[in-house]
């Protein structure tokens, strides 16, 4: 992919750069040619609502120094097998899943132990408390700051650091990294001033929210869609005509985690808002008095970003796709599992929950008439075999009067 590249000027002015975003690369779009980067401290005194909101999702946490990883952890994130917290530079993540962790040289830690020359248990997975391996033994850079970082440029090493490409301007997602640098709508006082860019557009998510080259495609690996496929999925989905922020307000958290206190709170449109009738009919059917949520068939865990468990069919992440294939012969994966289809199958809808069952057994279910569905009343086992009363009460009458004769006789 070929990317046009944008000449602009850095914060002190003194050298040209460019800065680009996402998989792609793309340029940066800016409110205005002379606007520099200042930072999402700078947006605090004005927005101060969005900026609250802001940090409690993940994006300011994409990129951390020990200090920052370990704060919001607890317990902490330990630092890998051979190491302390003085010989890292930098936390990858950290917040959510898992944490990697880049040396003092800038490289991507792969050997632990004593003696530094074991490979492999390097990625802490969040869920687990547990060690993984990831790319055990390799010479890997850091090469991620273009979705880790805000006013990345390919240009130069931060901080002189020989492992790590290119440079930035604020790690992390901050504020700017979506709305463009805003050295010129702060000067302008904001307002009607210079304005800051708004791009609603699924794109501007999907410029990270997505890897490989072909955002029409899908990836996947070991059973699961791999992490950060939302993009993708989303335009293989019935809903690519809407945009994420249709339902989504990406300055508030979704799940509560380490920042967020509140589930759901950045959701803001719910399925039943669009999907009147099928809410209609869920109201009252078993699945809805059982607890299920819409999302729990339409969005079940299909990826995997750290941890996942293929023998339940449940990953770490959940998915975009909503449209299930109720065809129990559907396949969910390429025959060389690298790509997923454009639906999600009956393993992943239903089997997580319906342990044992097999898709045959989902596909009798999973038709029209699913939302509404009421599970028959079991018959009533039958009693054993006695005589009723047939006078309401005739037999305590009985009673009563044999407890007379029985004082009469005893006074007598």
């Amino acid at each position: 992919m070929v990317v046009a590249l944008m000449m602009v000027f850095s914060v002190n002015g003194a050298y040209a750069k460019d800065y680009v975003i996402g998989e792609h690369k793309v340029p940066v779009a800016k409110p205005d040619p002379a606007s520099t980067y200042k930072g999402s401290e700078s947006c605090k005194m004005c927005h101060t609502e969005k900026y609250d909101g802001w940090k409690t999702t993940g994006h300011p946490y994409k990129l951390n120094t020990p200090a920052e990883a370990q704060a919001f952890n607890s317990p902490p994130v330990p630092a890998p097998d051979g190491y302390t917290y003085d010989d890292i530079y930098l936390v990858i993540g950290g917040w959510g899943w898992k944490a990697r962790f880049i040396g003092l040289d800038g490289y991507i830690i792969t050997k632990t132990g004593a003696d530094r020359k074991t490979n492999g248990s390097n990625q802490y997975n969040l869920a687990t408390k547990g060690w993984v391996d990831y790319n055990p033994g390799a010479v890997k850079k850091f090469d991620c700051g273009n979705c880790h970082t805000t006013g990345y440029s390919l240009a130069g090493s931060q901080a002189n650091k020989p492992g790590i490409v290119g440079t930035w301007e604020e790690k992390s997602i901050g504020c700017e990294a979506c709305h463009g640098p805003g050295s010129e709508h702060i000067k302008a006082g904001g307002g009607k001033g210079v304005a800051i860019i708004v791009n609603k557009s699924a794109a501007m998510c999907g410029a990270c929210h997505t890897r490989g080259g072909d955002d029409a495609k899908i990836m996947s690996k070991d059973g699961f869609v791999e992490h950060h496929e939302q993009y993708p999925e989303f335009l293989n989905s019935p809903h690519k005509e809407l945009n994420c922020v249709s339902c989504h307000d990406p300055h508030k958290g979704v799940h509560v985690g380490q920042t967020n206190p509140t589930e759901g709170a950045g959701i803001t449109a719910q399925c039943a808002t669009c999907h009147s009738k099928q809410n209609t009919d869920f109201t009252g059917s078993t699945m809805q008095k059982a607890g299920v949520k819409c999302i729990d068939c339409h969005m079940p865990k299909t990826g995997k970003s750290a941890v996942g468990d293929i023998a339940k069919f449940t990953g770490d992440v959940k998915e975009h796709l909503f449209k299930i294939n109720s065809d129990p012969n559907a396949k969910m994966f390429s025959d060389d599992g690298k790509l997923a289809m454009g639906y999600i199958t009956l393993d992943f809808a239903c089997l997580g929950c319906h342990t044992g069952k097999d898709k045959a057994w989902a596909s009798t279910y999973a038709k029209d008439g699913l939302h509404k569905y009421v599970k028959p009343a079991a018959e009533t086992p039958a009693k054993e075999t006695e005589m009723p009363e047939k006078t309401p009460g005739f037999g305590l009458f009985f009673a009563i009067a044999a407890m007379i004769v029985a004082i009469v006789v005893r006074r007598r």
